[in-house]
């Protein structure tokens, strides 16, 4: 491989790491668009070695996440088996409902999604010191003390992760861009740690895929090396900027991204992408 395209590969990989790491999406929505359009790989080759970045974005990520508390992986393991069988679900639904009519719901949903953390932009969830049933903290090192909260709502937040699931199943986005606002507006879990646990989920769901597309052969291990090192890179960058926004602010970009994505997606699924 040439130098200039190693060095180009790992510089999509990094961007990539540092938006996995901040908003708890994996990366795939950067990776996958600049491989196929950027240089020319086929969808299934350039989402094989998304897969690859994603897990190395989200071990990186992940390592320190949770290594600081941030991360709720209790949280993250009861959500992750509920999107599973959600995704199980999507595939087969898949074969009866057009991309373009999912892709257009998915749209909508991420567009009201983006809509709710804007308005409620001024605060990001009611943090407490009142232990409650399923009561957590962390230290939020933008506040410089320890932040607690009380998870709320366990049985919604998993019926729509299944949901979740299903749609990013059919729609080949990551599920993190709706269980992110589904942990922070609908369980009262803080931004930070919503992102931070997101990226724990998504990198079993991903490491999953990748050994799948490898056993397959299907693995362009240059590529996906490249990628591999510049997520992880990403996402050890991502971390540390993290530590120094807010809660409230990183609600208010998360809202953007959401935007931004629903657009890329009903541009793609129009075919002006």
């Amino acid at each position: 491989m040439e130098p200039v395209l190693m060095i180009a590969l790992i510089l999509v990989g990094i961007l990539a790491g540092v938006m996995g790491a901040l908003f708890g999406v994996g990366g795939g929505m950067v990776i996958v668009p600049i491989l196929t359009i950027g240089f020319g790989l086929a969808a299934k080759d350039a989402v094989a070695i998304s897969l690859v970045g994603i897990v190395a974005t989200s071990v990186g990520a992940s390592s320190v996440y949770v290594g600081k508390g941030i991360s709720n992986v209790k949280l993250g393991l009861f959500m992750e088996v509920t999107t599973v069988f959600g995704a199980i679900v999507g595939v087969f639904i898949a074969m009866y409902v057009s991309n373009l009519a999912m892709t257009v719901v998915f749209s909508i949903v991420l567009v009201y999604s983006g809509y709710r953390m804007i308005v409620n932009s001024g605060k990001d969830v009611e943090l407490t010191k009142e232990p409650g049933k399923y009561h957590m903290s962390y230290y939020d090192e933008t506040e410089k003390a320890y932040v607690g909260y009380n998870i709320h709502n366990l049985g919604k937040g998993a019926a729509i992760s299944t949901v979740a699931g299903v749609i990013a199943s059919m729609t080949g986005m990551g599920g993190g861009t709706i269980k992110v606002p589904v942990m922070n507006m609908y369980m009262d879990v803080p931004m930070k740690v919503a992102t931070a646990t997101s990226n724990y989920m998504i990198g079993i769901t991903a490491f999953a895929g990748a050994i799948l597309y490898f056993v397959m052969g299907e693995v362009d291990l240059m590529f996906a090396g490249s990628v591999a090192v510049g997520g992880f890179v990403g996402s050890m960058l991502g971390t540390r900027i993290s530590a120094h926004i807010n809660g409230k602010s990183l609600r208010k970009y998360f809202a953007v991204l959401l935007f931004v994505v629903a657009a890329i997606m009903l541009l793609n699924a129009g075919g002006s992408l």
